[in-house]
């Protein structure tokens, strides 16, 4: 904060896949906000949707039987939107309140069932599931959990990529753990995807297994993978989906949980038992209109059939700079993609990534540093490839320039 103080970068306005900063100088934003605005700025029609929504109910909460007609629409259209032939979605503020819901759903779905032993939520090493109590006890990036310790003991993580990892550790704590979490590709952790047949090896082994696996798709989702929902590019079908950022392309807060079939009916059938939890915010109403404005636009422009398409070109761009000196890797899946610098500059310059992002400002590129060991690229799905193009050689240029700052 000390070094933030009076040398903030202050965005002041956006158009597409370009920002303005305070000083009136222009920028390409190659991390989309954080990972979020899929549209791409400057879409009067989600700020005309909210507006008019707010005209009329602003907000109202969602507490026992109250709802409001955004909401349920809203959570019609996403559960058409997901891999799910039923479900139900359960809306919050954000991804990190999504996580929350969905770990607290998972132990609440054991314990109707008489199977109060079942507490343990496991995640991966990388992994990044925000910051929350749940979020930031589950993270896989040592970093986050510093100073903090594990506010959540009932947590474990498992490798990146070894799916037996997670046998072994149902085996070591039989009959204990309530459910799986993992990003279809770990985003924060330095876009990373999971090997060939993992994801399947996973849905394998919970449903043998019987714990849950939930899948968080707060930055996969609704289209950054080139498909609807990340898991669906990956053919397996989880029992829970956390979503946020794409529902509204962060244009207003929003994210939640979709319940599979699996959870949904347990809940929802006569007699069942109830599910204490909610936020002031749940279900609100101009968030809600924002939302379904949003995925008007996302459908009626086919931007995941964009983004599936923009892919090749993506990592035909950025490819070229695993050539430089610092750079040791060059990850790209879907609209994503991350810059990884070679371990011997990470260990001689402290704090090397966010240095790099300023100079790729510095160049005209909007990026952020990933686990402090590479740089993000998630831009909007409106794109241009020559955008693109303008995205990795100003990231190139500000890489170069750091060279001369480690020689």
């Amino acid at each position: 904060m000390g070094a933030v103080d009076g040398n903030e970068f202050v965005v002041t306005r956006g158009e597409g896949a370009r920002v303005w900063d305070s000083a009136g100088r222009e920028y390409l934003d190659a991390s989309a906000g954080l990972w979020f605005v899929s549209v791409g700025h400057g879409r009067a029609e989600i700020a005309d949707a909210a507006a008019a929504q707010m005209r009329t109910l602003a907000a109202h909460h969602c507490f026992f039987d109250h709802a409001n007609e955004p909401a349920i629409e809203l959570a019609d259209r996403i559960v058409e939107f997901s891999p799910f032939v039923d479900g139900a979605v359960f809306f919050g503020s954000g991804g990190s309140e999504a996580v929350d819901t969905a770990c607290k759903l998972a132990r609440r779905f054991w314990s109707a069932q008489g199977k109060d032993q079942k507490t343990i939520i496991v995640s991966r090493q990388h992994g990044y599931h925000g910051m929350n109590a749940y979020g930031t006890s589950l993270g896989g990036i040592p970093a986050n959990l510093e100073g903090y310790g594990v506010m959540i003991p009932e947590t474990l993580r498992v490798s990146w990529d070894e799916p037996e990892d997670l046998e072994e550790l149902l085996d070591r704590y039989d009959g204990r753990v309530a459910a799986y979490i993992g990003e279809p590709v770990i985003g924060a952790g330095g876009v990373i995807e999971a090997p060939e047949g993992y994801w399947k090896e996973i849905r394998r082994i919970c449903t043998e297994r019987d714990i849950l696996f939930i899948q968080d798709e707060v930055i996969c989702g609704f289209g950054r993978l080139g498909t609807n929902f990340g898991c669906m590019r990956y053919g397996v079908e989880p029992d829970v989906i956390t979503f946020a950022k794409g529902v509204t392309s962060g244009y207003l807060p929003l994210g939640g949980v979709i319940a599979g079939p699996r959870v949904k009916d347990l809940f929802w059938a006569e007699g069942a038992p109830p599910f204490r939890h909610g936020f002031t915010y749940t279900g609100h109403a101009a968030c809600c209109a924002a939302g379904l404005a949003n995925l008007d636009i996302v459908e009626r422009e086919k931007l995941v059939d964009r983004v599936a398409e923009l892919e090749p070109v993506m990592a035909e761009t950025f490819a070229p700079l695993a050539d430089l000196d610092l750079v040791a890797e060059v990850r790209s899946v879907g609209l994503l993609t991350g810059i990884e610098f070679t371990p011997e500059v990470l260990a001689a310059t402290p704090g090397f990534a966010d240095k790099a992002s300023v100079r790729a400002r510095e160049n005209g590129v909007v990026t952020r540093a990933l686990r402090g060991v590479g740089l993000q690229v998630s831009p909007p799905f409106v794109t241009t490839p020559e955008e693109l193009k303008g995205m990795a050689d100003g990231m190139a240029a500000g890489i170069r320039e750091m060279e001369a700052v480690v020689s």
